[in-house]
């Protein structure tokens, strides 16, 4: 299942595994039926989450049911907390969105939740996120998960964010960090060869290694830099049972209000 995993997220398409993959994870499954961890996403229950990594797949990450890893069940829960976010319908953007949040987002938030990607088939707006389609002040909250490590300029990506949020408004600006993790963040756009780009950047269509300056990079834009430790306060019980990441920091920029 490992050696499955790996081939399809390195040399199939992301759009195609976009339309594809639910229907064929929810099969495979049926043979994790168990009560060892729950989807806080989807409240389903496994023995264990599947595999799921490039290279080296990470054991009891992917949800077959709504095909969360451990960020997105993470997130979801530092929302659910820590936040407003399912109290009230808030004007919400989601770049390059993941299935496994949509429809319950769009549920909370109606035609107020907007989704957006360069090239996702399941974005209801294509635009690019040095330049998006949106008036200044218009959103409350922008989730931004593992997508600034794509793009060319993620300094002016973020400027972006900055202008289409409303002021006090919030965004969650997760990106990869690869170990070990250097003091600066690691750009350069010579390195084409995409064996070569992997082995620099951790992923061959990745632009940059992020390093522990990422907060100032965020601060850079104008947004107001966070990192929160949400993870380290959730009980042993909950790491397990959900699987996340206890080291995992949340990265939020704050727009001043």
């Amino acid at each position: 299942m490992k050696k499955i995993i790996s081939f399809l997220i390195r040399f199939v398409p992301r759009p195609w595994l976009q339309r594809m993959a639910g229907t064929g994870l929810k099969v495979v499954g049926l043979f994790y039926a168990g009560n060892t961890v729950e989807c806080p996403v989807c409240n389903s229950r496994f023995k264990k989450f599947m595999p799921y990594g490039r290279i080296n797949p990470r054991p009891n990450a992917l949800c077959p049911n709504c095909l969360s890893l451990e960020r997105h069940r993470l997130i979801w829960m530092y929302l659910q907390t820590q936040t407003d976010f399912f109290k009230a319908q808030l004007q919400v953007l989601h770049i390059a969105p993941e299935v496994c949040f949509m429809k319950r987002f769009e549920q909370q938030h109606g035609n107020r939740y907007i989704t957006t990607d360069i090239e996702s088939p399941l974005a209801k707006v294509k635009a690019d996120i040095h330049q998006l389609p949106f008036a200044d002040n218009t959103f409350d909250v922008v989730l931004c998960n593992h997508v600034l490590e794509h793009v060319a300029d993620d300094i002016q990506a973020m400027r972006e964010l900055k202008r289409v949020l409303k002021p006090g408004g919030w965004a969650i600006l997760q990106v990869p960090f690869f170990s070990p993790i250097p003091d600066t963040t690691f750009e350069d756009n010579s390195i084409t060869n995409k064996s070569e780009r992997e082995k620099v950047f951790g992923q061959d269509d990745h632009v940059r290694k992020y390093g522990r300056d990422y907060p100032t990079r965020i601060n850079a834009s104008g947004l107001v830099a966070e990192e929160n430790r949400f993870a380290q306060h959730l009980s042993k019980e909950i790491v397990t049972r959900a699987s996340v990441m206890e080291q995992e920091v949340l990265y939020i920029g704050r727009k001043a209000s």
